[in-house]
């Protein structure tokens, strides 16, 4: 398959950013890159050219390590949520994927962020808040905290009623019993008074 080699004017994912020379093929260069003004043929007069690609090149990554650069300082800050549906034992059906997440960040917060920035070892099975790394730069990186929480109701036990206290009846026993123990030591009492009044009266008639 024949090739050419041509300066890209813009960005294409996988090929190379403006001012890059590549060589693709003869075709896709015609028929593609040609039309649609995304490259140009390497020739001595287009040559010249260059240098203006590369300043627009370094203008636009300028721009984006900057607006990516805030963007990593934003999101630190948020806490994005994600409700979804459980068992009875608490798991989720099904997972948080990344496009869930780009999802929730446009709805919650208005931020549009493409989900392969969003880098997930695993989609998120656990309820609980999590950190998740972005990748939003080839030189930025940061950290988004997700909440993950359910919407299935918890069940909550039936509590049976208690029973009514009983009055502890050892209580009402002791009072009884105080009350005796009182009349007891009362009758005693009065049994030593009069044995000693007998005692004085046969003392006085001897």
């Amino acid at each position: 398959m024949a090739k050419t080699e041509v300066i890209l004017t813009h960005n294409i994912v996988g090929l190379g950013g403006e001012s890059d020379q590549v060589k693709v093929a003869a075709g896709y260069a015609r028929n593609y890159l040609f039309p649609q003004r995304l490259a140009i043929p390497l020739s001595a007069g287009n040559k010249r050219r260059l240098e203006a690609l590369r300043q627009r090149r370094a203008q636009r990554e300028a721009h984006e390590f900057n607006t990516m650069t805030e963007l990593a300082k934003s999101l630190t800050k948020l806490v994005c949520l994600i409700k979804v549906k459980t068992g009875e034992d608490g798991k989720l059906f099904g997972a948080v994927t990344a496009g869930m997440i780009a999802d929730e960040l446009k709805q919650q917060f208005d931020v549009a962020l493409d989900r392969r920035k969003i880098h997930l070892e695993h989609p998120i099975k656990v309820l609980g808040e999590h950190e998740v790394n972005l990748h939003l730069h080839t030189e930025v990186k940061g950290v988004l905290k997700v909440r993950v929480e359910s919407t299935t109701p918890l069940a909550i036990p039936a509590v049976e009623n208690a029973p009514a206290a009983e009055t502890p009846k050892t209580e009402k026993r002791g009072k009884r019993g105080g009350k005796d123990e009182a009349a007891v030591e009362e009758k005693t009492r009065t049994g030593r008074v009069e044995k000693a009044s007998r005692s004085e009266k046969k003392i006085k008639k001897g």
